[in-house]
């Protein structure tokens, strides 16, 4: 049946049109004798929906105010979330949305549909946000802490749990968003039909959507039309430009050369011809080049329906099929090689002058043994393939899910649920203006049927763009299947006190996991430079379980009450590392008077290793971090080496005249590394526990508060730690490069002392990690109707919600067993914690509803956070306080049409225009929400998943109900 707007934001004080983390507790009409609800975190259903895990309610008004059509907008303002991969993260980025909660990992927190688990995209297990139905959800729930004993493996960091509704009639709307500057635009178009039948006993609602989503590059926000590093903080880039860089490797006499003044490096300022390379002059600006909002093009369709043939047997069903597609796009490929020129071809080719032909034919005649006088020069190119095209990534994504299951009577006591899911997620990747590494370095050193003019901006034709051009496809997929059943009811009539009966729940469930990652032959060879390479992945595993839960209350005649619950699940995986595993749960609720109810719970945990962390193939990729034996002294690279270190990274392959040379060892601010899964890896583990207490004071009818302590902790985590963590690790805490975490990265250093690209160093995931957040929710509601009414409707109401979380902790340990090496990332961001995790986040809001008029604002609020690195001095050591605010009006006619339209980002609150002296350094205020690629900042010199990068940006709605 249609939820009537104002009436839904009356129905109670627990949700209030607005975004509210609200306790599970009585509403209006709930608690009715003989009516039972299931609340998410447990399987037995109750007439009273108090839980002893404090549970957030995100109610589907909330999407309208907020003018967001897409899960992930909603969902990532929560303040126990941290944003994970978002439609603004372009590099990296794949064109999904995942739900981090509490900082803890998308593969740590457990998304269900209904209850039930949802289709994931990638090996990774991960759910993308962005194929749940968004116009049909009735509330989302977000369980705090460990909830493995009820729903199994993944819910280290709790479960979210998305609601949809069931119609009697049809909706059909769209939305149309588009920022100030009159870019993004955004629309979506939906409906949805459903009906009753067979007098009640029946049920049917299908669905469809479109959505379309335009590109925004970053060269059209000031913030982010430059690319920004070094300290002070000025306009950098890549040191591959399109005019390509030599690095000269021979040990000829550079005197009188172009390579003489500045480390062996020179550039083709102009076609054919060699001068010095400058820093920053000649690096190259990536960065406009880049997309700031993806572009997403989605179509959905579905249905789910029930047919109640009698109290014994009700037969239920749930189908699902979205086709998503997503492009990024990055500046063109970026190529290096390690090759010979020869000097005779190039000048019969007519590729270089006479000056530049004189310094190689200078530098080769004083060459040693072999090479003196052979008629080659040993050379680094470095190379930006502008006339190839931009990195063009097209991810199209297909994912379908069928669910069946039955549920019935057995008794007046005791009712069954057991369904069978299939779903499966196949995802089709192209990309475009990727090199063949192999073709390209032939084409230049002339071994190749085709040689090709490098020597130049713009020097190469079409047709020697085809010589080394290739298109890259690549494809994953994944699929899951559930048979669950479960047995839920109450011991007959026997209660405690005046309380409900003592409820239990015991059940099976089995799931299998499958996934596949299929790269084409270039990509699985490694020879290809533009997208990373990487090995093929195949690989899945099964699990049988069985769980049960108890529910004891107690409840004197005078309304004191006390309730105990628990639960426990044994897991048996067929993965012998794995083995069999006990995850279970305990809590308790006290209300001593009807207006406090004090709670706590304790939850162990367990995830066992998905597909991707057991089996991954190898695939390079380019985390950014700073080379310990690179630091030159200067702000931002770190100290020049000494002692034991200057001793490690003479061990480690640097040359000494290169020891502190920031500019040969590491010109990049990012260094290349090899990833890849371990089949060895074992489960993860997690104890936590909440304490927290609810207010309903009778005194002030309307207001809830209500408190939660949490804490987490993750043992033996799972992971592949940063770059730069394990060089921290091994060049200045271990300092032994011996030690089994630095094995891989001996001897991976180039003849220069640079990490290579041909022998990157290698990360891998192992049980080796610990992780622990803790902090408070704090949520307060309040609802009191007005008494007057500015469009004569006798009364109105206002309704106010602030949803807070302190932060108090977030902490990870890259080794277990050394706990006096531990990053504190509560407050801080950068390149060892990664996206912001503020002390204080909190989002607020308040309605006004007169009738069929609703006016609402929303307030949201991230605390400022430091620097991560104590050690050097980046040009941005603290981002100030955030503070968005967004206005929405709602219009309802005749309960059949309802108009909304709004402003998100009313004050067009961005990271700071940079502006530069004349030597190119930004002077703005460090104080800002800009940060700079190459110091500690995500992309686009921020963290656009965390700060908004659009800017203003205003939306209208409409939505027809027949």
């Amino acid at each position: 049946m249609f939820i009537n707007k104002k009436a839904s934001l009356l129905a109670s004080t627990v949700i209030l049109g607005s975004l509210v983390a609200s306790p599970a507790y009585a509403q209006d009409g709930a608690s009715e004798e003989g009516s039972t609800i299931l609340v998410t975190g447990t399987r037995i259903a109750r007439r009273n929906v108090e839980t002893a895990a404090p549970v957030a309610v995100v109610d589907s008004e909330e999407f309208s105010l907020a003018g967001e059509v897409n899960v992930e907008n909603v969902v990532n303002a929560l303040p126990q979330v941290v944003p994970g991969i978002t439609s603004f993260s372009n590099n990296p980025g794949n064109g999904t949305a995942s739900l981090n909660l509490r900082g803890l990992g998308a593969t740590r927190t457990m998304l269900l549909v209904n209850g039930r688990r949802w289709m994931f995209y990638d090996t990774n297990q991960i759910v993308d946000l962005n194929t749940i139905p968004q116009f049909l959800l009735e509330s989302v729930d977000v369980v705090t802490g460990g909830a493995s004993a009820v729903y199994g493996s993944d819910a280290l960091a709790g479960v979210v749990n998305f609601r949809l509704r069931e119609l009697d009639g049809a909706e059909f709307g769209g939305q149309y968003s588009i920022t100030d500057r009159g870019d993004g635009q955004r629309y979506q178009i939906h409906g949805a039909i459903g009906a009753d039948f067979a007098d009640g006993r029946g049920n049917v609602t299908v669905f469809g959507e479109y959505y379309n989503r335009e590109e925004i590059f970053q060269g059209e926000r000031t913030f982010s039309e430059f690319a920004l590093g070094g300290s002070p903080l000025q306009q950098l880039g890549s040191s591959l430009p399109p005019e390509t860089r030599l690095t000269y490797r021979g040990d000829g006499d550079t005197t009188g050369t172009a390579f003489e003044t500045n480390n062996d490096l020179a550039i083709f300022g102009s076609p054919g011809s060699l001068r010095a390379y400058e820093t920053p002059r000649d690096l190259y600006n990536y960065a406009p080049a880049n997309y700031l909002q993806l572009p997403q093009e989605r179509y959905m369709l579905g249905g789910y329906g029930s047919y109640e043939i009698s109290e014994a047997v009700e037969l239920y069903a749930e189908v699902a099929y979205v086709n998503n597609q997503v492009d990024a796009e990055l500046a063109p490929t970026p190529i290096l090689v390690n090759t010979t020129l020869d000097i005779d071809s190039l000048v019969a080719n007519g590729f270089i002058d006479a000056a530049t032909e004189a310094q190689f034919r200078a530098l080769d005649a004083t060459e040693s043994g072999a090479d003196l006088n052979d008629g080659t020069v040993s050379v680094q190119v470095r190379r930006r393939l502008e006339e190839a095209g931009g990195r063009r990534n097209l991810d199209e994504r297909n994912s379908f899910r069928v669910l069946a299951g039955a549920r019935g009577a057995i008794t007046d006591f005791l009712s069954y649920d057991a369904y069978y899911m299939y779903s499966r997620t196949r995802n089709a990747n192209i990309q475009q203006g990727n090199a063949s590494v192999s073709r390209f370095t032939a084409a230049i050193n002339g071994t190749g049927p085709t040689q090709i003019n490098i020597f130049g901006a713009g020097t190469l034709t079409p047709a020697m763009v085809d010589v080394f051009r290739i298109q890259a496809q690549n494809g994953d997929i994944s699929d899951l299947q559930v048979v669950s059943g479960a047995i839920s009811g109450t011991f007959g009539d026997f209660a405690l006190g005046a309380a409900e009966p003592v409820g239990f729940a015991f059940g099976g469930e089995y799931r299998e996991v499958n996934s596949r990652f299929i790269p084409d032959e270039f990509l699985a060879s490694g020879d290809v430079a533009g997208f990373n390479a990487g090995q093929p992945t195949s690989g899945g595993y099964n699990v049988n379980e069985i769980f049960a839960e108890l529910n004891v209350p107690f409840e004197t005649e005078s309304g004191m009450r006390f309730e105990l619950n628990g639960a426990a699940r044994y897991s048996d995986y067929s993965l012998a590392t794995v083995g069999g595993v006990w995850t279970y749960a305990g809590g308790a609720q006290f209300t001593p008077i009807p207006d406090v109810t004090i709670r706590g719970q304790y939850q162990r945990a367990v995830r066992a290793p998905n597909v991707g962390e057991l089996f991954q193939g190898t695939a390079i990729g380019f985390p950014g971090a700073n080379d310990p034996c690179a630091g030159d002294g200067t702000s931002g690279n770190g100290p020049v080496p000494t002692g034991a270190l200057l001793a490690l990274c003479l061990a480690n392959g640097v040359p000494q005249a290169n020891i502190g040379n920031n500019a040969v060892l590491q010109p990049d601010g990012q260094i290349a590394a090899l990833f890849g899964g371990n089949p060895n890896l074992t489960e993860e583990t997690s104890d936590s526990w909440t304490v927290g207490v609810v207010l309903q004071p009778s005194f002030i009818p309307g207001l809830t508060v209500t408190a939660d302590y949490f804490n987490i902790k993750v043992e033996d985590a799972i992971t592949t730690i940063s770059l730069q963590t394990a060089l921290d690790l091994c060049f200045n805490t271990v300092q032994d490069l011996s030690a089994p975490q630095c094995l891989n990265f001996v001897g991976t250093r180039d003849q220069q002392g640079a990490f290579g690209r041909t022998n990157p160093p290698t990360l891998g995931g192992a049980n080796i990690a610990a992780l622990e957040v803790s902090g408070v929710d704090l949520q307060i509601d309040y609802g009191i109707d007005l008494g007057f009414s500015l469009l004569g409707n006798g009364a109105s109401d206002l309704n106010l919600s602030f949803l807070g979380t302190w932060t108090e902790t977030s902490n990870f340990a890259a080794d277990q067993s050394n706990p006096a090496d531990v990053d504190t990332c509560a407050g801080e961001f950068g390149l060892i914690c990664g996206e912001p995790t503020p002390s204080f986040k909190w989002t607020a809001r308040a309605s006004y509803v007169d009738g069929p008029l609703t006016f609402s604002t929303r307030w949201r609020h991230i605390s400022a956070v430091q620097d991560d690195d104590d050690t050097s001095n980046n040009f941005v050591e603290r981002v100030s306080a955030y503070d968005l605010m967004d206005l929405t009006l709602s219009y309802d006619f005749r309960e059949s049409v309802t108009l909304t339209v709004g402003v998100r980002n009313l004050f067009d609150t961005l990271p700071s225009t940079p502006q530069f002296d004349a030597a190119g350094q930004v002077i703005n205020d460090t104080n800002s929400l800009l940060m700079g690629d190459f110091n500690n900042a995500d992309q686009m010199n921020t963290y656009p998943s965390t700060y908004d990068v659009l800017g203003r940006d205003f939306f209208a709605s409409v939505l027809f109900r027949f």
